[in-house]
């Protein structure tokens, strides 16, 4: 009999979040926008720390109505992460405005201050200006805002922080999804917390979080007719998926607990197996845990992080590369980039293994026994 697939991470939902879904369809709100979504937004809100959430259909929403507010636009540059998932870099394209790609620090993936500060020199002096700087929170750990926004403020640009993996990890205190002018979050299907599919851009800024609600009900004039003066999108979330959204938010902690549990079995197992690390473990009290993921050095391991791949896949277990950088990708290979090679070498030797909080022991006790197999047959 073939073992049951384990995914990598999968929605947590139970029946608490059937109650809330429950009560929205016997409301009547069925149609979008409604009581759950205003709601939603200011509990989201409050959690972060922030002033105004406006709930959108996607986190890649949020992080284009993010850039559009902040008056990006045809012909502007923008500097990110280039160790992200492509809707990162897409958003900055819809504006019009060209990705600049700025390489990772090899410890938790995220921007490299000391390479954004190069992105930035190299840029003016190419006589071009830097609309706004979007540095991604990594599988679920912030970005060292503490040195990014200030050199972002020295150049007098905006930061628009892309927490679309980070909601419930923190950086120096304060929550990720706080950080910057705006924020975006996200709570697609394999996010700790989802709403199905579903985002939310978050600010301090009254002027920001309006433009994006106009932007996102198709740029409708506040008159009975349908008037347009801009162009729009049909971006606004569901009342139904805010409700799901609110109960996943009451259980958020619990399900951030249930998947430490499982990142400190895997810190267990790969104690003693020599060539293997926890990737950004450093940062384990302040990260999400998100996605757990390994980075195997070859030469000492024995084995290359295809192989263990391989392995897993041959028993019916998910796992995956880090991300492939954007820069490394062939939409994106004519785009400038500040690189140190640090994304191409986790590419190459990172895993990323079943993390999800619905995980049940057995299925780790699975996952364990496969990579224990995996690295015996090796040795």
């Amino acid at each position: 009999m073939t073992d049951e697939r384990i995914l990598m991470s999968s929605p947590d939902i139970g029946d608490l979040e059937e109650a809330y879904m429950v009560a929205a369809i016997r409301s009547g709100w069925i149609a979008p926008l409604g009581p759950d979504v205003d709601a939603f937004e200011r509990e989201l809100a409050s959690r972060v720390g922030v002033e105004f959430g406006v709930a959108l259909s996607s986190g890649t929403a949020a992080l284009h109505l993010g850039l559009l507010a902040l008056g990006v636009g045809a012909g502007d540059v923008v500097l990110t992460s280039t160790m992200t998932f492509a809707a990162t870099a897409n958003a900055i394209v819809y504006t019009g405005a060209r990705p600049h790609f700025v390489d990772c620090d090899p410890e938790t993936g995220n921007m490299d201050p000391e390479l954004l500060a190069e992105a930035l020199t190299t840029t003016y002096s190419r006589g071009l200006s830097v609309a706004a700087i979007v540095p991604v929170d990594l599988l679920g750990k912030s970005a060292d805002y503490t040195r990014i926004i200030p050199l972002a403020e020295s150049y007098d640009v905006d930061v628009l922080s892309d927490a679309a993996e980070s909601l419930g990890a923190t950086h120096a205190g304060r929550p990720a999804g706080s950080f910057g002018r705006v924020s975006a979050v996200s709570f697609n299907g394999n996010k700790i917390m989802t709403t199905s599919g579903g985002g939310m851009l978050l600010t301090d800024d009254e002027r920001l979080a309006a433009k994006a609600r106009y932007l996102a009900t198709q740029a409708r004039q506040p008159v009975v007719h349908y008037e347009h003066t801009d162009i729009g999108y049909n971006y606004r979330m569901s009342n139904l998926l805010a409700a799901l959204g609110r109960a996943q938010l009451v259980r958020l902690d619990e399900m951030i607990a249930r998947r430490r549990r499982v990142r400190e079995r895997y810190k267990q197992l790969f104690a003693g197996i020599p060539g293997v690390t926890i990737f950004g473990a450093a940062s384990d009290q302040s990260d999400n845990v998100w996605l757990s993921s390994i980075v195997v050095e070859p030469e000492t391991a024995g084995w290359t992080a295809k192989e263990l791949r391989g392995a897993l896949a041959a028993r019916n277990i998910e796992s995956r590369p880090l991300w492939k950088p954007m820069h490394l990708q062939p939409v994106f290979k004519e785009t400038h980039a500040t690189l140190s090679g640090a994304s191409d070498l986790l590419f190459d030797r990172g895993v990323t293994l079943p993390s999800g909080s619905a995980l049940t022991m057995d299925q780790i006790d699975r996952v364990v026994d496969v990579i224990q197999e995996f690295v015996e047959d090796r040795s």
